[in-house]
């Protein structure tokens, strides 16, 4: 993709992208492209240092290219603005790390390339993990991993409620089970409701649960998955709190010990620990039963377009190291992701048994610009959170609020 045409298409991408959720902290600015002779990879991965494993591995890998690699770390919504930024320059990092439903957003900008110009092979992975990083026929990058989304819930509090959670299969036997949560004298369930990608993010396990499509906001099941939440709080079985929760919010409310269920990620585990009560996590279920599919976080391994075709099929090889499965167990359990290579997902559950829920909730998981949403994604997203605020406030009903969230989607562009 020559200067011009990206100069063209880059100005649009800035404007209309939404930087989607990721469970990363910030880091300070840092910037700049790699000094000559320095191959450079960005991520968005602050929270790791120099003397990481992560890091290790890309010093590995770095290594068996034959180059020095300098790395540098965003936040999630620093790092997607820099490189656009910077593609504009024509000084975009050789190697990008990138939240999943951004690929195709820098895939039609003619940001990254594409897999089989490189050499890059995303055979490995599972295919509704891939699915994210499809673009007009072709694949961009390589999933390093995956987070989702599921139910931890507090043992004792069930427990004092009688509530067995291996008995909650569906909406019903979960509004049943909160029910009695409620009149044991325990909180329910929290969630974050924010109005941000966070706030979609952790929606879709219910809106697709229900058979809803994100091409039809305003469907029958739409309103019953929307209408699921509303009743939570008007039952008093969620807090009026959810509207303001960000993830890490909710876990907080999680972590007093009051509540029966929080929906979370897996990047949540390790605090989990460190709660003091016996926790353990179901599938989140869909309305009729079997397990909802939950939104994909985690990210794509992926290389730029660049001025040199040697420099780019070096970041391939760069890349492909990356995302190996003899490399990606030590940087996934770095990272808390499940792996995207059922072998590694194999070895992961193996080492620690309390994965094996989180490996088949990704399994079921979809990708949030999966049905060839693409770069639309984003245009639906931000209705589809400003109609869960808009029906939780109580400031429209669920089904009013879903109508004008799918003309608004319908009439982005």
């Amino acid at each position: 993709m020559h200067g011009t045409s990206l100069s063209r298409r880059l100005p649009a991408v800035l404007a209309g992208l939404v930087v989607s959720l990721a469970a990363c902290s910030s880091a300070p600015d840092a910037g700049g492209p790699a000094t000559p002779g320095t191959f450079s990879l960005w991520d968005p991965y602050p929270q790791f240092d120099a003397g990481s494993e992560w890091a290790k591995v890309i010093d590995k890998c770095g290594t068996e290219a034959g180059v020095k690699i300098e790395r540098q770390a965003y936040d999630t919504t620093d790092l997607t603005n820099k490189v656009l930024l910077a593609a504009q320059q024509r000084t975009a990092p050789n190697v990008l790390v990138l939240d999943n439903p951004v690929v195709s957003t820098l895939a039609e900008a003619g940001v990254l390339k594409a897999n089989q110009e490189v050499g890059l092979d995303a055979s490995q992975a599972s295919p509704n993990l891939v699915s994210a990083g499809s673009q007009g026929g072709q694949t961009y990058g390589v999933p390093i991993g995956a987070n989702t989304l599921a139910l931890y819930y507090n043992k004792a509090v069930l427990s004092a409620a009688g509530v067995d959670p291996a008995a909650v299969k569906d909406w019903a036997s979960l509004d049943a089970a909160l029910g009695k949560v409620k009149a044991a004298g325990k909180k329910g369930i929290t969630f974050s409701a924010i109005g941000t990608e966070e706030g979609t993010f952790q929606f879709l396990p219910w809106f697709w649960g229900s058979g809803a499509a994100l091409t039809d906001l305003s469907s029958a099941d739409a309103v019953s998955a929307l209408s699921l939440w509303k009743s939570w709080l008007d039952k008093g079985y969620a807090p009026n709190s959810v509207v303001n929760n960000t993830q890490t919010t909710s876990w907080q409310e999680f972590a007093t010990g009051e509540y029966a269920f929080a929906e979370n990620g897996t990047w949540q585990l390790q605090n989990a620990k460190k709660t003091g009560f016996e926790y353990g996590v179901i599938p989140i279920p869909g309305k009729s039963g079997a397990t909802a599919p939950a939104p994909t976080g985690g990210e794509f391994v992926t290389v730029t377009v660049q001025d040199n075709k040697d420099s780019e099929a070096k970041a391939g090889r760069i890349a492909t190291c990356l995302t190996s499965p003899d490399k990606v167990m030590a940087t996934d359990t770095a990272l808390t992701y499940v792996s995207a290579v059922a072998s590694v997902q194999q070895q992961q559950v193996a080492a620690q048994p309390e994965l094996a829920v989180w490996v088949a909730a990704v399994k079921s998981a979809k990708g949030r610009t999966g049905d060839n949403l693409g770069t639309r994604y984003p245009r639906i997203s931000q209705p589809l959170w400003g109609a869960v605020q808009a029906a939780l406030t109580g400031a429209k009903t669920p089904e009013a609020a879903l109508k004008d969230a799918q003309t608004a989607a319908a009439s982005a562009k």
